[in-house]
């Protein structure tokens, strides 16, 4: 049944959005805070869309159904009404699709060319379908909250975030260049779901880094070959700072100039968090690692597997850490942690009286972990950025293990005699 002017005018505020349908999908929400909004509900290319003509009174009941009938007719002519809204003066160009890619273009270059694709991928999967084809002018708050509740509902929340940040950053691209006046993210805040706290991965203090090394030394499984690429593959976790991913699929052609004086490991873009090539500077005791497992290891994997031509398991190395007693207090993961605080922890004195400051600049810790980084700046850096510090932090952080080896096997024979 059709609506009428004093159903309208007599419909009060709900503590919830509701509708009051006047017909062949013309229908006027009522908002929680009493405002009346005119829209339609239409099908096209098979999808449902939600069009917005105004709110009332400023658009009466008349008006309202002769913008429904404009908008009939464009859909009977196989044109979205959506593009060629009723009643409005279609500009193309301020169209949040053509804004978002002049905006993209815009700082494209730079950026690293992987963070690049990720942002623009974004918006082509989760934002241009629902706001592509909107006047930038009339994009509300609902509209975009609508766009990351989507999001939100397959409980990916990191990067409902990173939406809502794309779509104020084009909103702010277009303020500065006269297509709009307002940024409709600005009036979100407090709408999005919180992020689930985090679980950090358990690491013990350095101070039983001496029990740690000794009981991977020592490490024993009932099958003696296993033992030892377990045991290697705990070590080269703790010597390079990997993730188990990166140093699972490790291949022998991936290890270059071990016999030179800046032996690398160059981690394939596919196998890294962030999509970009990862080059890790290997101090002496890698390299020696790596040299003993090419000469002993069957097949192109340096962490070969029970099953034939297939890498250890993704459960190798943290079922080896429960077996040495560490269930709950230390995961491979958590040896990035390990190496994170020792790195940040490094001082030396640089004045008088004594001055003090990091060792090592937090970028090469950072860049070292491979650490995603949305920042264009820092998200730009090439594989070998800091190459020569990084081989240095990590060279002074394998004699920092072997040191604390040398320090438990003294103490040791003390308490012995």
């Amino acid at each position: 049944m059709a609506l009428s002017e004093i159903q309208i005018k007599k419909a009060k505020a709900s503590d919830r959005p509701y509708k009051l349908a006047d017909g062949e999908g013309l229908f006027l929400l009522v908002q929680q805070n009493g405002s009346k909004l005119w829209r339609m509900k239409y099908r096209f290319s098979g999808k449902e869309k939600l069009l917005s003509f105004g709110p009332y009174p400023d658009i009466g009941i008349a008006a309202a159904r002769e913008l429904k009938k404009l908008a009939k007719a464009t859909l009977a002519q196989g044109t979205d009404p959506m593009v060629h809204k009723p009643g409005r003066d279609f500009e193309e160009e301020r169209t949040f699709r053509s804004v978002a890619s002049m905006w993209h273009r815009n700082r494209e270059s730079s950026l690293d060319p992987a963070h690049a694709s990720r942002v623009w991928s974004r918006l082509e999967r989760d934002v241009l379908p629902v706001l592509g084809e909107m006047m930038m002018h009339e994009i509300t708050p609902p509209e975009v909250l609508k766009v990351i509740r989507k999001i939100e509902e397959r409980g990916a929340l990191d990067i409902s975030r990173r939406a809502k940040q794309g779509i104020g950053q084009v909103f702010q691209f277009a303020i500065a260049s006269g297509m709009c006046e307002t940024d409709p993210t600005a009036h979100l805040r407090g709408a999005l779901k919180p992020r689930p706290r985090v679980r950090h991965m358990s690491k013990l203090p350095l101070a039983e880094l001496p029990d740690l090394l000794t009981k991977i030394d020592r490490y024993e499984e009932e099958v003696e070959r296993r033992s030892e690429i377990t045991r290697a593959a705990l070590k080269f976790a703790l010597l390079t700072w990997v993730r188990t991913k990166e140093l699972r699929f490790a291949t022998k052609q991936e290890f270059e100039g071990l016999d030179s004086d800046a032996p690398v490991w160059r981690v394939a873009a596919e196998r890294m968090k962030m999509r970009r090539e990862h080059i890790v500077p290997l101090s002496r005791q890698a390299t020696d690692l790596v040299r003993d497992l090419i000469a002993t290891a069957n097949g192109e994997y340096l962490f070969p597997g029970q099953k034939p031509k297939q890498p250890i398991s993704e459960n190798t190395m943290i079922y080896g850490l429960y077996r040495l007693g560490y269930h709950g207090r230390q995961t491979v993961h958590g040896f990035r942690g390990l190496a994170s605080t020792w790195a940040n922890e490094q001082l030396v004195e640089v004045g008088q009286p004594p001055i003090w400051m990091r060792r090592y600049n937090s970028d090469w810790v950072e860049l070292q972990l491979a650490h995603s980084e949305e920042n264009e700046v820092r998200g730009a850096y090439n594989a070998a950025e800091y190459l020569a510090p990084r081989r240095l932090m990590l060279q002074d952080w394998a004699d920092f293990l072997d040191q604390q080896r040398s320090d438990r096997g003294k103490l040791a024979v003390l308490r012995a005699a």
